[in-house]
């Protein structure tokens, strides 16, 4: 799959999680940030997305500490961008 396709569909994704909440922060995040990802940064963007509402919420507000395996450094950048920084 071309990558603009797959880009196309990530932020499809992003923007229509189900919770609006999430949907905002997600979808605002992908919009602006998602064409400086590197590969692998997409991948673990991407590997986010299959995650719960709820817990991605928690995680990038910082609610709650992520698992190990997704404490990584897109959810730092989308916690950063929940900040406003």
């Amino acid at each position: 799959m071309p990558l603009d396709d797959r880009l196309k569909r990530i932020l499809y994704r992003a923007r229509h999680r189900g919770m609006q909440e999430t949907d905002h922060l997600l979808g605002g995040f992908a919009e602006r940030r998602l064409g400086e990802l590197s590969p692998v940064q997409i991948d673990r963007f991407e590997e986010l997305l299959d995650q719960s509402d709820n817990d991605l919420f928690d995680w990038i507000t910082e609610k709650r500490p992520a698992p190990a395996a997704f404490d990584h450094d897109v959810l730092a950048l989308l916690q950063s961008f929940a900040r406003g920084s």
